[in-house]
C-alpha cells in the first residue's frame, strides 16, 4: 500500500486533536502536525500520539496547509483540520483505493456536528472536499479563510470516496459568533487585497437572499432550530463581510 501522510495545521486545539489523530492512526504512515505555537497542550498530545510536531508561525490558512503538505514525507496526503475526524466507512475506503489507486485525488463529503446535532441540509451536507491527493498534482488555494484544493490539471480525474468525514465545528453558538467577526475580517481583507468592490445596495441585499438560500433553497428548515441558526449567522456573516469591504473601499 504506499504510504500516506496525514497533515494537520493547529492552534489551540487541545479540545480536538486527539479525536482527530486517533480516527487516522491505523491509515497513516506518517502524522504531521504544523502547529502555530498553541498556548495549550495541543502539542503536547499530538506528539503522545505519535504526530511529528512542527512549529511554523501562521502564514495564512492556504499557505500554512500548502507548507505542511510540503513538509510531508510521502506524497500521498491527507489533510484534516483539527475539528475534523474519519468515519469507520470513510477509512475502509481510503485503504481500499490507496491499494489500488484510479487517479491522483479524492474527494469525500463532510458531515457537521453544530451544538451537538448532526446538520444534514442548510448547504453543509453533502459538503464535498477534496482530501486526499499526491501532492504532485496540486495544491491549495483559494482566498483565506475558505482554502479549497485545486489540481495542477483542470481535466483530473477525481474519485469519491463514500463515508465522511465528521467535523464538530461548533460547540456553543458562542463560538459560531467569534469565528464570524474573526473570519469576516480575513476575507473582507482578503478580497480587498484582491481589488474587490461593493456597493450599499449588496451590502443590504446579499444576507436576505443568503437567509433565503440556505433555510429555504437548500432545506435548512429541516434541521430544526440549528437549520435556522446557521441561516441567520451565515445571513450576518455576509452582512458583516460586505460591509467591511465597503467600509475598507470607502477609507481608502
Amino acid at each position: 500500500m504506499p504510504p500516506i501522510s496525514v497533515v494537520v495545521i493547529t492552534k489551540n486545539e487541545e479540545k480536538n486533536i486527539r479525536r482527530c489523530l486517533e480516527s487516522v492512526v491505523e491509515i497513516a504512515d506518517e502524522m504531521l502536525v504544523v502547529d502555530s505555537y498553541s498556548e495549550d497542550k495541543t502539542a503536547e498530545i499530538a506528539a503522545s500520539l505519535g504526530a511529528v510536531v512542527m512549529k511554523q508561525n501562521f502564514l495564512g490558512h492556504i499557505e500554512q496547509k500548502n507548507f505542511a503538505a510540503r513538509q510531508a514525507k510521502n506524497d500521498w496526503v491527507l489533510s484534516l483540520d483539527a475539528d475534523e475526524a474519519l468515519d469507520s466507512e470513510l477509512k475502509e475506503n481510503i485503504k481500499a483505493f490507496i491499494n489500488h489507486p484510479k487517479s491522483n485525488v479524492c474527494s469525500m463529503n463532510r458531515l457537521t456536528n453544530y451544538c451537538g446535532t448532526w446538520i444534514r441540509h442548510t448547504g453543509w451536507y453533502p459538503d464535498r472536499k477534496l482530501r486526499l491527493w499526491n501532492r504532485k498534482f496540486g495544491q491549495w488555494g483559494g482566498v483565506n479563510p475558505h482554502d479549497s484544493w485545486f489540481p495542477t490539471n483542470n481535466s483530473e480525474k477525481i474519485t469519491h470516496l463514500k463515508g465522511d468525514i465528521l467535523h464538530y465545528s461548533y460547540y456553543t453558538i458562542s463560538d459560531h459568533i467569534k469565528q464570524i467577526e474573526a473570519f469576516t475580517e480575513i476575507a473582507a481583507k482578503a478580497e480587498v487585497s484582491k481589488g474587490k468592490r461593493v456597493g450599499l445596495i449588496t451590502v443590504l441585499v446579499a444576507p436576505a437572499l443568503k437567509f433565503c438560500k440556505h433555510y429555504f433553497l437548500q432545506l435548512g428548515f429541516l434541521d430544526g432550530f440549528y437549520g435556522y441558526v446557521i441561516s441567520r449567522l451565515s445571513a450576518e456573516a455576509t452582512f458583516i463581510k460586505y460591509l467591511k469591504i465597503w467600509q475598507y473601499n470607502k477609507s481608502k
